[in-house]
């Protein structure tokens, strides 16, 4: 197996950075709180590489297109993830856009009209875009849809939304669990809170991170503002509690929890409600039948009934939320129609391993489970996935739909498989070697 030298959890985290936080500069007003800057939107051919180009501004949203001039007749559509308010409205090309356009895909992507996080809205604009495309290039034989973090939200809405619109579908790193996510981020805080002994809050008020957290930190650990840190008997618990709520014992968690709590735990406390979707009135998320474990025994120990009936419980209000899912984040049914094939890093901790357990579990009940493969990669950060790995999924996936050949998966439902010291080796292209107490061991 091929390997990567990773240097510096600083620098690593760049990608991760690159994808959440928007970097471009206000230049003129498309909406009182969104900026559209159309001379940034026309973009050149790869070196090498013959291609027809489009781009422009369609219902509010800027977008690019690129046609291969041996167009294969398959065109990818890339959603983009998360981005914050107030920022730029800009198209992002996709992450294996060289590899599509040398093996004859056409790609579109979509700026979306708004930021935030509006996986909603992304859907529509992404949906007109494809709708475009077919006015401005033709009809395309067949129609791949993938996206990154909040994108594979888009991506699962629109395969649900549109069913006999798109082909297949890939979505990476993906919320593909709505709600159930930002339940997850608020187990975070009431779990870290009542262990620390402080008084339980949410929504975080402000100057939360600069005070109360640090607080926390100190009462979770036995030499606070050392690295790498070591817990004391309360963050043990901690740690067990966020290990459980975000898709059990597996490997690599050990090392996605000392680098988004130890490195980088200061991402988890700012994604709380007044930053993801600031435009919604009231609490959105929702512990109260919430049960937290320390292990994978679902015998609750008095330890953890202990544990439920202290830690401080939170219901959403009736008007954050819509009738038929949160405000601009549509319900993820699971009730799918095309192939999907969705993969995920086994230690991110901002959109956690477990979405795609509980997306696996709302395709069985649906009985769709024949439509979907998941794939698990031994990484930390969020959507860090090799160029190898990428394309090896949409290889997969367009065989799959397109000769009928189901790829193989991973087992992400079974906690014995989930264990295994070497689950995720299968589909990992990479070892990756971080440095010190990050190391994630090698496959064999």
């Amino acid at each position: 197996m091929r390997k990567k030298l990773y240097f510096q959890a600083t620098v690593l985290c760049i990608a991760m950075l690159l994808l959440l936080i928007p970097t471009g500069v206000a230049v003129g007003v498309q909406q009182p709180q969104f900026i559209l800057d159309e001379s940034k939107l026309p973009f050149d051919a790869l070196p090498g590489t013959e291609t027809t180009r489009y781009w422009g501004v369609h219902k509010g949203a800027g977008y690019r297109i690129e046609v291969p001039n041996d167009w294969n007749g398959r065109l990818l559509v890339w959603a983009h993830g998360y981005r914050i308010d107030p920022a730029e409205l800009f198209v992002s090309d996709p992450p294996m856009r060289a590899w599509l356009v040398a093996n004859g895909y056409a790609w579109a992507a979509s700026s979306y009209s708004s930021n935030y996080y509006t996986p909603e809205q992304g859907a529509k604009d992404s949906h007109a875009l494809a709708t475009l495309f077919n006015g401005l290039v033709g009809k395309p034989e067949y129609i791949y849809l993938s996206g990154e973090s909040m994108g594979g939200h888009v991506v699962a809405t629109m395969i649900e939304q549109w069913p006999n619109a798109y082909d297949g579908a890939m979505p990476t790193c993906g919320n593909m669990i709505d709600y159930e996510t930002f339940n997850y981020l608020l187990d975070f805080h009431v779990a870290s809170q009542l262990l620390a002994g402080v008084d339980s809050q949410y929504p975080l008020p402000e100057g939360y991170l600069a005070t109360t957290y640090q607080y926390i930190k100190t009462q979770l650990e036995l030499f606070p503002g050392t690295y790498p840190f070591t817990l004391n008997g309360n963050g043990q618990i901690f740690k067990a509690v966020l290990e459980q709520r975000s898709g059990g014992e597996r490997p690599v968690f050990d090392q996605g929890f000392l680098f988004w709590y130890g490195v980088y735990g200061d991402w988890l406390v700012e994604f709380h409600d007044s930053v993801w979707m600031p435009k919604v009135k009231g609490v959105y998320v929702d512990n109260t039948n919430t049960i937290y474990q320390f292990d994978s025994d679902p015998a609750l120990t008095p330890e953890e009934l202990a544990f439920n009936e202290a830690i401080f419980r939170v219901a959403s209000d009736p008007q954050a939320i819509h009738p038929n899912g949160l405000a601009n984040a549509p319900v993820v049914s699971g009730n799918i129609r095309i192939p999907v094939l969705s993969m995920h890093t086994l230690g991110d901790l901002i959109v956690p391993f477990s979405a795609q357990q509980i997306y696996a579990q709302r395709v069985a009940e649906h009985g769709k489970s024949d439509l979907l493969v998941t794939r698990v990669v031994r990484e930390i950060i969020h959507c860090a996935f090799t160029m190898d790995e990428y394309t090896a999924g949409l290889t997969d996936l367009a065989n799959w739909v397109e000769n009928g050949i189901k790829p193989a998966g991973d087992d992400v439902l079974d906690p014995t498989t989930v264990a295994d010291p070497y689950f995720g080796c299968a589909f990992t292209s990479e070892d990756r070697l971080y440095p010190g107490p990050l190391a994630i061991p090698a496959c064999p």
